[in-house]
């Protein structure tokens, strides 16, 4: 028989969590702007908005409620904004996407203790046509095809954010990018050790066998190499982490 290969599938969850502590250790930029409910608005296809939330900072599971979700215990968070409203004594609240299951996950915090910056960068991606789109104030700057999902273990549609990115050997199954989500697949509770989290990352030797515009993936998006590259050097890497991501 011939060589046993790695079989098609998300991107390591043990490969992710170092990808997640890597990335959410750096620092937040010195310039922000200070956050307003009056200047966060819901993400649209031309901008949104990304907030720094600090280590510990409690997260509210509804604006009129004390009652909290676990704090943010990472190092420190960039998470996409979805809407705002007014907490029972007044306060600016912002609901941000969290990392966590279910894929629609949110929770409130306070605006005061976050910090605000605007991104007009946003990627989308189409099971049906497997294509991926990223944009930026709303006009498609680049298009390619991508592999996603098998009919088995579809990628999970829905508003999600980049989480973290995560340089990878061109030689690994993911090749030279990872760049990790807020969703996780809705079929694989864990994977190849880690939890079932969703990525868009490059290809590498092993992950070539399945074509370009195909559905062959548990649950992660494929690009070229040269393509999550480009996503990389346009965005910036340290811009990253918060922008939206779209899959329908």
């Amino acid at each position: 028989m011939g060589e046993r290969r790695r079989l098609p599938h998300t991107a390591s969850g043990a490969t992710i969590a170092g990808a997640l502590a890597i990335a959410l250790s750096t620092a937040p930029p010195t310039a922000a702007t200070p956050a307003r409910c009056t200047l966060a608005a819901a993400p649209s296809h031309a901008s949104a908005w990304r907030a720094y939330v600090p280590p510990s900072t409690p997260v509210r599971a509804r604006p009129a409620s004390p009652a909290a979700h676990a704090p943010v215990t990472l190092a420190g968070s960039w998470l996409l904004v979805l809407a705002t409203a007014r907490g029972p004594g007044g306060e600016c609240l912002l609901q941000v996407r969290l990392d966590r299951r279910p894929n629609t996950a949110h929770g409130w915090v306070a605006a005061n203790r976050v910090r605000l910056v605007r991104t007009r960068w946003r990627i989308e991606i189409s099971r049906a046509r497997r294509r991926a789109v990223l944009r930026h104030a709303g006009r498609a700057v680049a298009r390619w095809p991508v592999v996603v999902g098998a009919p088995a273990t579809p990628t999970p549609r829905g508003l999600f954010a980049l989480q973290a990115s995560y340089r990878s050997p061109a030689s690994s199954f993911e090749g030279t990018w990872i760049l990790a989500l807020t969703a996780h697949s809705q079929i694989l509770a864990t994977f190849d050790g880690g939890d079932g989290r969703v990525a868009l990352h490059g290809r590498g030797p092993a992950s070539l066998i399945d074509p370009l515009g195909s559905a062959a993936s548990h649950g992660c998006i494929r690009f070229d190499n040269h393509a999550i590259a480009t996503i990389v050097r346009r965005v910036g890497r340290g811009q990253l982490p918060g922008i939206p991501v779209a899959i329908s």
